[in-house]
Protein backbone atom coordinates (compact mmCIF):
# COMPACT_ATOMS: atom_id res chain seq x y z
CA UNK A 1 0.00 0.00 0.00
CA UNK A 2 0.72 3.42 -0.64
CA UNK A 3 2.05 5.68 2.42
CA UNK A 4 0.79 9.20 2.89
CA UNK A 5 4.21 11.05 3.08
CA UNK A 6 2.53 14.83 3.52
CA UNK A 7 0.94 13.44 6.28
CA UNK A 8 4.29 11.82 8.06
CA UNK A 9 5.81 15.14 7.31
CA UNK A 10 3.09 17.21 9.18
CA UNK A 11 3.95 15.37 11.71
CA UNK A 12 7.30 16.89 11.56
CA UNK A 13 8.99 13.24 11.04
CA UNK A 14 8.55 12.20 14.55
CA UNK A 15 9.37 8.63 14.69
CA UNK A 16 7.07 6.25 16.01
CA UNK A 17 9.71 3.94 17.86
CA UNK A 18 10.18 7.31 19.86
CA UNK A 19 7.01 6.60 21.03
CA UNK A 20 8.30 3.19 22.63
CA UNK A 21 11.47 5.79 24.25
CA UNK A 22 8.82 7.99 25.92
CA UNK A 23 7.23 5.42 27.31
CA UNK A 24 9.57 3.70 28.69
CA UNK A 25 10.97 7.04 30.33
CA UNK A 26 7.72 7.49 32.22
CA UNK A 27 7.93 6.93 35.96
CA UNK A 28 5.70 4.60 38.79
CA UNK A 29 5.49 1.55 35.59
CA UNK A 30 7.62 -1.07 34.90
CA UNK A 31 9.87 -0.25 32.00
CA UNK A 32 8.67 -3.71 29.96
CA UNK A 33 5.12 -2.67 30.66
CA UNK A 34 5.18 0.64 29.02
CA UNK A 35 7.10 -0.52 26.26
CA UNK A 36 4.39 -3.11 25.87
CA UNK A 37 1.57 -0.65 26.05
CA UNK A 38 3.42 1.80 23.66
CA UNK A 39 3.83 -1.14 20.88
CA UNK A 40 0.41 -1.91 20.05
CA UNK A 41 -2.38 0.25 18.93
CA UNK A 42 -6.09 -1.20 19.78
CA UNK A 43 -8.43 -0.21 17.35
CA UNK A 44 -12.39 -0.68 17.40
CA UNK A 45 -14.12 -1.04 14.11
CA UNK A 46 -17.15 -2.25 12.45
CA UNK A 47 -16.79 -6.03 13.20
CA UNK A 48 -17.73 -5.73 8.95
CA UNK A 49 -14.69 -3.57 7.85
CA UNK A 50 -12.20 -5.41 9.81
CA UNK A 51 -11.06 -7.48 7.06
CA UNK A 52 -10.68 -4.32 4.80
CA UNK A 53 -8.60 -2.53 7.71
CA UNK A 54 -6.31 -5.42 7.87
CA UNK A 55 -4.07 -4.60 4.84
CA UNK A 56 -3.13 -1.18 6.39
CA UNK A 57 -2.94 -2.81 9.65
CA UNK A 58 0.39 -5.37 8.70
CA UNK A 59 1.62 -2.64 6.63
CA UNK A 60 2.06 -0.31 9.52
CA UNK A 61 3.32 -2.93 11.96
CA UNK A 62 6.02 -3.98 9.16
CA UNK A 63 6.62 0.02 8.90
CA UNK A 64 6.80 0.81 12.28
CA UNK A 65 7.03 -2.17 14.70
CA UNK A 66 3.93 -0.91 16.67
CA UNK A 67 1.14 -3.53 16.37
CA UNK A 68 -2.71 -2.97 15.51
CA UNK A 69 -5.35 -5.17 17.01
CA UNK A 70 -8.01 -4.75 14.96
CA UNK A 71 -11.36 -5.40 17.47
CA UNK A 72 -14.70 -5.91 15.77
CA UNK A 73 -17.70 -4.32 16.94
CA UNK A 74 -21.44 -4.17 16.99
CA UNK A 75 -22.42 -1.02 15.48
CA UNK A 76 -24.42 -0.59 17.97
CA UNK A 77 -22.58 -0.94 21.06
CA UNK A 78 -19.87 1.16 19.92
CA UNK A 79 -20.43 4.39 20.91
CA UNK A 80 -21.90 3.61 24.23
CA UNK A 81 -18.89 0.95 25.07
CA UNK A 82 -16.06 3.79 23.97
CA UNK A 83 -17.50 6.21 26.17
CA UNK A 84 -18.00 4.30 29.61
CA UNK A 85 -14.64 2.60 28.59
CA UNK A 86 -12.36 5.53 26.90
CA UNK A 87 -11.87 7.58 30.94
CA UNK A 88 -11.09 4.24 33.01
CA UNK A 89 -8.29 3.44 30.29
CA UNK A 90 -9.47 -0.09 29.27
CA UNK A 91 -11.09 1.32 26.05
CA UNK A 92 -9.15 1.86 22.71
CA UNK A 93 -6.71 3.83 20.97
CA UNK A 94 -8.91 4.49 17.61
CA UNK A 95 -12.36 4.16 17.33
CA UNK A 96 -14.46 4.13 14.29
CA UNK A 97 -17.59 6.00 14.05
CA UNK A 98 -19.86 8.84 12.65
CA UNK A 99 -19.08 12.36 12.80
CA UNK A 100 -22.66 13.34 14.40
CA UNK A 101 -20.98 11.52 17.53
CA UNK A 102 -18.71 14.30 18.23
CA UNK A 103 -20.99 16.43 20.42
CA UNK A 104 -21.51 13.62 22.73
CA UNK A 105 -17.94 12.36 22.42
CA UNK A 106 -16.42 16.32 23.08
CA UNK A 107 -18.88 16.77 26.21
CA UNK A 108 -17.84 13.56 27.62
CA UNK A 109 -14.08 15.00 26.85
CA UNK A 110 -13.34 10.74 25.05
CA UNK A 111 -11.83 12.35 21.71
CA UNK A 112 -8.53 14.06 21.24
CA UNK A 113 -7.67 16.06 18.37
CA UNK A 114 -5.94 14.71 14.98
CA UNK A 115 -3.30 16.35 13.04
CA UNK A 116 -4.18 16.30 9.56
CA UNK A 117 -1.25 18.46 8.09
CA UNK A 118 -1.46 19.24 4.33
CA UNK A 119 -3.43 16.76 4.35
CA UNK A 120 -6.60 17.80 4.93
CA UNK A 121 -6.88 19.53 1.31
CA UNK A 122 -6.84 15.99 -0.24
CA UNK A 123 -10.04 15.27 1.41
CA UNK A 124 -14.05 16.29 0.64
CA UNK A 125 -14.74 19.83 2.10
CA UNK A 126 -17.97 18.09 3.63
CA UNK A 127 -15.85 15.62 4.84
CA UNK A 128 -13.70 18.12 6.45
CA UNK A 129 -16.20 20.19 7.84
CA UNK A 130 -17.97 17.45 9.36
CA UNK A 131 -14.62 15.90 11.12
CA UNK A 132 -14.17 19.51 12.53
CA UNK A 133 -15.85 20.32 15.69
CA UNK A 134 -15.76 24.01 17.69
CA UNK A 135 -12.37 24.43 14.93
CA UNK A 136 -10.46 21.84 15.63
CA UNK A 137 -10.24 18.06 13.45
CA UNK A 138 -11.50 15.19 15.99
CA UNK A 139 -12.38 13.05 13.32
CA UNK A 140 -9.85 11.45 9.99
CA UNK A 141 -12.93 11.01 7.47
CA UNK A 142 -13.25 7.70 5.45
CA UNK A 143 -16.77 8.16 3.96
CA UNK A 144 -19.68 10.47 2.75
CA UNK A 145 -23.14 9.27 2.90
CA UNK A 146 -26.26 11.32 1.32
CA UNK A 147 -29.57 11.15 0.10
CA UNK A 148 -30.59 11.68 -3.31
CA UNK A 149 -33.33 10.66 -6.14
CA UNK A 150 -33.45 7.29 -7.42
CA UNK A 151 -35.32 7.39 -10.82
CA UNK A 152 -36.93 4.16 -12.53
CA UNK A 153 -35.13 5.34 -15.75
CA UNK A 154 -37.62 3.01 -18.13
CA UNK A 155 -40.36 5.04 -16.41
CA UNK A 156 -38.87 8.22 -16.41
CA UNK A 157 -35.86 8.62 -19.27
CA UNK A 158 -35.02 12.01 -18.31
CA UNK A 159 -34.21 13.51 -14.69
CA UNK A 160 -36.44 16.08 -13.44
CA UNK A 161 -35.90 19.88 -13.17
CA UNK A 162 -38.09 20.82 -10.58
CA UNK A 163 -40.30 18.97 -7.82
CA UNK A 164 -43.07 19.92 -9.68
CA UNK A 165 -41.88 18.76 -12.60
CA UNK A 166 -40.95 15.70 -11.33
CA UNK A 167 -44.66 14.95 -10.06
CA UNK A 168 -46.04 16.30 -13.97
CA UNK A 169 -43.41 13.81 -15.11
CA UNK A 170 -44.64 10.95 -13.05
CA UNK A 171 -48.12 11.62 -14.11
CA UNK A 172 -47.55 11.72 -17.06
CA UNK A 173 -46.84 8.05 -17.01
CA UNK A 174 -49.68 7.24 -15.65
CA UNK A 175 -48.80 7.02 -11.93
CA UNK A 176 -51.10 8.07 -9.27
CA UNK A 177 -47.98 8.55 -6.94
CA UNK A 178 -44.79 9.44 -8.96
CA UNK A 179 -42.52 10.73 -5.42
CA UNK A 180 -42.33 8.04 -2.86
CA UNK A 181 -40.08 9.30 0.24
CA UNK A 182 -39.83 7.47 3.87
CA UNK A 183 -42.16 9.47 6.55
CA UNK A 184 -44.14 7.57 9.23
CA UNK A 185 -46.53 8.36 11.60
CA UNK A 186 -43.84 10.89 13.90
CA UNK A 187 -42.44 12.17 10.36
CA UNK A 188 -38.77 11.81 9.47
CA UNK A 189 -37.05 15.36 9.02
CA UNK A 190 -33.94 13.77 7.79
CA UNK A 191 -35.54 12.94 4.66
CA UNK A 192 -37.36 16.65 4.37
CA UNK A 193 -34.50 18.61 4.96
CA UNK A 194 -33.15 19.11 0.93
CA UNK A 195 -36.74 20.65 0.36
CA UNK A 196 -36.70 22.73 3.83
CA UNK A 197 -32.96 23.82 2.83
CA UNK A 198 -34.49 24.78 -0.55
CA UNK A 199 -36.66 27.72 1.31
CA UNK A 200 -33.08 28.65 2.70
CA UNK A 201 -34.53 27.17 5.99
CA UNK A 202 -31.62 25.67 7.71
CA UNK A 203 -31.77 24.07 11.33
CA UNK A 204 -28.96 25.87 12.83
CA UNK A 205 -26.52 28.94 11.12
CA UNK A 206 -22.92 28.85 11.02
CA UNK A 207 -20.02 30.97 12.67
CA UNK A 208 -17.65 33.27 10.90
CA UNK A 209 -15.58 29.89 10.78
CA UNK A 210 -18.27 27.58 9.47
CA UNK A 211 -18.85 26.32 12.58
CA UNK A 212 -22.81 25.72 13.66
CA UNK A 213 -24.46 28.07 16.16
CA UNK A 214 -26.84 26.84 18.68
CA UNK A 215 -27.70 30.54 19.28
CA UNK A 216 -28.88 31.16 15.70
CA UNK A 217 -31.61 29.03 15.07
CA UNK A 218 -33.16 29.74 12.13
CA UNK A 219 -36.14 27.22 11.79
CA UNK A 220 -38.04 30.66 12.81
CA UNK A 221 -36.80 32.35 9.99
CA UNK A 222 -39.03 33.32 7.09
CA UNK A 223 -37.76 30.66 4.71
CA UNK A 224 -39.18 28.04 7.71
CA UNK A 225 -42.61 29.44 7.39
CA UNK A 226 -42.56 28.83 3.77
CA UNK A 227 -41.83 25.52 3.59
CA UNK A 228 -44.31 25.11 6.20
CA UNK A 229 -46.83 26.15 4.26
CA UNK A 230 -45.17 24.42 1.21
CA UNK A 231 -45.25 21.28 2.98
CA UNK A 232 -48.52 21.86 4.07
CA UNK A 233 -49.97 22.24 0.43
CA UNK A 234 -48.00 18.77 -0.82
CA UNK A 235 -49.32 17.17 2.04
CA UNK A 236 -53.07 17.85 0.83
CA UNK A 237 -51.84 16.80 -2.47
CA UNK A 238 -50.94 13.34 -1.73
CA UNK A 239 -47.59 14.32 -2.09
CA UNK A 240 -46.28 13.29 1.08
CA UNK A 241 -48.10 10.91 3.06
CA UNK A 242 -47.32 9.91 6.52
CA UNK A 243 -49.14 6.08 5.90
CA UNK A 244 -45.64 5.26 3.79
CA UNK A 245 -42.69 4.49 6.00
CA UNK A 246 -39.47 2.87 4.56
CA UNK A 247 -40.61 -0.79 3.71
CA UNK A 248 -43.83 1.06 1.73
CA UNK A 249 -41.71 3.21 0.06
CA UNK A 250 -39.11 0.42 -1.10
CA UNK A 251 -42.72 -1.89 -2.11
CA UNK A 252 -43.92 1.10 -4.10
CA UNK A 253 -40.43 1.56 -5.95
CA UNK A 254 -39.99 -1.66 -6.42
CA UNK A 255 -43.36 -2.47 -7.74
CA UNK A 256 -43.55 0.46 -10.66
CA UNK A 257 -45.97 2.49 -8.50
CA UNK A 258 -43.36 5.14 -8.09
CA UNK A 259 -40.93 6.88 -10.79
CA UNK A 260 -38.98 8.72 -8.04
CA UNK A 261 -37.89 7.76 -4.80
CA UNK A 262 -35.99 9.97 -2.11
CA UNK A 263 -33.66 7.81 -0.40
CA UNK A 264 -29.44 6.54 0.35
CA UNK A 265 -27.32 4.28 -1.07
CA UNK A 266 -28.52 1.77 1.36
CA UNK A 267 -31.13 0.73 -0.76
CA UNK A 268 -29.84 1.34 -4.27
CA UNK A 269 -29.01 -2.74 -4.21
CA UNK A 270 -32.10 -3.67 -3.40
CA UNK A 271 -33.88 -1.88 -6.19
CA UNK A 272 -31.13 -2.79 -8.93
CA UNK A 273 -31.74 -6.50 -7.82
CA UNK A 274 -35.26 -5.92 -8.30
CA UNK A 275 -34.61 -5.42 -11.96
CA UNK A 276 -35.41 -1.47 -11.95
CA UNK A 277 -32.67 0.23 -14.59
CA UNK A 278 -31.84 2.59 -11.51
CA UNK A 279 -30.80 6.39 -12.47
CA UNK A 280 -29.15 8.87 -9.81
CA UNK A 281 -30.45 12.41 -9.84
CA UNK A 282 -30.20 15.50 -8.04
CA UNK A 283 -32.67 16.26 -5.18
CA UNK A 284 -35.45 18.28 -7.19
CA UNK A 285 -35.92 21.78 -5.36
CA UNK A 286 -39.56 23.12 -4.95
CA UNK A 287 -37.88 26.52 -5.24
CA UNK A 288 -35.07 28.82 -6.49
CA UNK A 289 -32.83 27.34 -3.89
CA UNK A 290 -30.62 25.01 -3.52
CA UNK A 291 -31.94 21.52 -2.10
CA UNK A 292 -29.31 20.45 0.16
CA UNK A 293 -29.33 17.80 2.03
CA UNK A 294 -27.56 16.09 5.17
CA UNK A 295 -24.59 14.67 4.59
CA UNK A 296 -23.14 11.89 7.22
CA UNK A 297 -20.18 11.45 7.50
CA UNK A 298 -17.88 8.11 9.26
CA UNK A 299 -14.57 8.14 9.93
CA UNK A 300 -11.81 7.54 12.85
CA UNK A 301 -11.43 8.90 16.60
CA UNK A 302 -8.47 9.32 18.63
CA UNK A 303 -9.36 8.19 22.71
CA UNK A 304 -8.46 11.46 24.90
CA UNK A 305 -6.54 8.49 27.22
CA UNK A 306 -4.54 6.58 24.62
CA UNK A 307 -0.96 6.67 25.47
CA UNK A 308 -0.20 6.16 22.05
CA UNK A 309 -1.57 9.34 20.43
CA UNK A 310 1.06 10.07 17.99
CA UNK A 311 1.04 6.60 16.78
CA UNK A 312 -2.62 6.61 16.43
CA UNK A 313 -2.39 9.99 14.48
CA UNK A 314 0.27 8.52 12.38
CA UNK A 315 -1.58 5.17 11.45
CA UNK A 316 -5.08 7.60 10.68
CA UNK A 317 -2.73 9.83 8.45
CA UNK A 318 -1.04 7.66 6.63
CA UNK A 319 -2.37 4.56 6.32
CA UNK A 320 -6.20 5.21 7.09
CA UNK A 321 -5.93 8.09 4.99
CA UNK A 322 -5.00 6.66 1.58
CA UNK A 323 -6.18 6.21 -1.52
CA UNK A 324 -5.91 2.31 -1.54
CA UNK A 325 -7.48 1.37 1.64
CA UNK A 326 -10.23 4.74 1.44
CA UNK A 327 -11.25 2.18 -1.96
CA UNK A 328 -10.92 -1.63 0.28
CA UNK A 329 -13.58 0.42 2.75
CA UNK A 330 -15.11 1.21 -0.02
CA UNK A 331 -15.98 -1.87 -1.23
CA UNK A 332 -16.69 -3.15 2.00
CA UNK A 333 -20.02 -1.01 2.13
CA UNK A 334 -20.46 0.59 -0.86
CA UNK A 335 -20.25 4.19 0.52
CA UNK A 336 -18.79 7.34 -1.03
CA UNK A 337 -14.98 7.45 0.21
CA UNK A 338 -14.10 11.14 2.32
CA UNK A 339 -10.30 11.29 0.36
CA UNK A 340 -11.19 13.35 -2.97
CA UNK A 341 -9.02 10.87 -5.30
CA UNK A 342 -10.52 7.71 -3.59
CA UNK A 343 -13.96 9.04 -3.93
CA UNK A 344 -13.17 10.43 -7.96
CA UNK A 345 -12.08 6.10 -8.40
CA UNK A 346 -15.34 5.15 -7.43
CA UNK A 347 -17.43 7.26 -9.22
CA UNK A 348 -16.35 5.79 -12.28
CA UNK A 349 -19.44 4.06 -11.23
CA UNK A 350 -21.96 5.73 -12.28
CA UNK A 351 -24.77 5.09 -9.38
CA UNK A 352 -21.42 6.55 -6.75
CA UNK A 353 -21.14 9.44 -9.55
CA UNK A 354 -24.64 10.51 -9.06
CA UNK A 355 -24.40 10.06 -5.18
CA UNK A 356 -21.10 11.96 -5.26
CA UNK A 357 -22.58 14.75 -7.06
CA UNK A 358 -25.60 15.59 -5.06
CA UNK A 359 -23.13 15.15 -2.08
CA UNK A 360 -21.61 18.01 -3.84
CA UNK A 361 -24.77 20.32 -2.48
CA UNK A 362 -25.35 18.36 1.09
CA UNK A 363 -24.11 20.03 4.66
CA UNK A 364 -23.07 17.81 7.42
CA UNK A 365 -25.77 16.80 10.31
CA UNK A 366 -24.90 19.13 13.03
CA UNK A 367 -22.96 17.27 15.81
CA UNK A 368 -23.38 19.80 18.15
CA UNK A 369 -25.09 18.86 21.43
CA UNK A 370 -28.22 21.46 20.54
CA UNK A 371 -29.59 18.98 17.85
CA UNK A 372 -30.47 16.80 20.42
CA UNK A 373 -33.26 19.12 21.28
CA UNK A 374 -34.46 19.90 17.62
CA UNK A 375 -35.19 15.80 16.85
CA UNK A 376 -37.78 15.78 19.61
CA UNK A 377 -39.87 17.93 18.13
CA UNK A 378 -39.47 18.21 14.52
CA UNK A 379 -40.54 15.53 12.80
CA UNK A 380 -44.34 15.60 14.87
CA UNK A 381 -44.90 18.73 13.69
CA UNK A 382 -44.09 18.55 9.97
CA UNK A 383 -45.99 14.79 10.50
CA UNK A 384 -48.95 16.92 11.47
CA UNK A 385 -48.35 19.73 8.65
CA UNK A 386 -48.39 17.05 6.18
CA UNK A 387 -51.55 15.75 7.57
CA UNK A 388 -53.55 19.15 7.66
CA UNK A 389 -52.67 21.35 10.94
CA UNK A 390 -52.21 24.96 10.47
CA UNK A 391 -48.66 25.38 8.89
CA UNK A 392 -47.91 28.91 10.58
CA UNK A 393 -48.99 28.08 13.87
CA UNK A 394 -47.45 24.55 14.02
CA UNK A 395 -43.85 25.83 12.79
CA UNK A 396 -44.47 28.05 14.95
CA UNK A 397 -45.12 25.88 17.92
CA UNK A 398 -42.23 23.95 16.91
CA UNK A 399 -39.80 27.03 16.76
CA UNK A 400 -41.09 27.94 20.61
CA UNK A 401 -40.28 24.17 21.20
CA UNK A 402 -36.67 24.20 20.34
CA UNK A 403 -36.25 27.60 21.40
CA UNK A 404 -36.95 26.85 25.18
CA UNK A 405 -35.10 23.23 25.05
CA UNK A 406 -31.76 24.59 23.14
CA UNK A 407 -32.06 27.55 26.02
Amino acid sequence: MKVNNKGWLALGGIAVASIVLAGCAGGGTPENEETEAAATLTVWVDAERVDALQGAADAYADKTGVEVDLVGKDVADIKDDFIQQAPTGKGPDVVMGAHDWLGELSTNGVVAPIELGDTSADYLPVALQASTYDGTVYMLPYAVENIAILRNADLIPEAATSFDDMIAKGQAAGLTTPFVVEQGAEGNPYHLYPFQTAFGAPVFGTDAEGNYDPANLMLGDQGGFEFATWLGAQGAAGNFNTDIDGDIAKTMFLDGEAAFWLTGPWNVATATEGGINVAIDQIPSPSSGVASPFAGVKGFFVSSESDNKVAANDFLVNYLGTEDVQLELFEAGNILPALTAAADSAASDPIIAGFQAVGADAVPMPAIPAMGSVWQYWGVAEAAIINGADPTATWQKLVDDVTAAVE
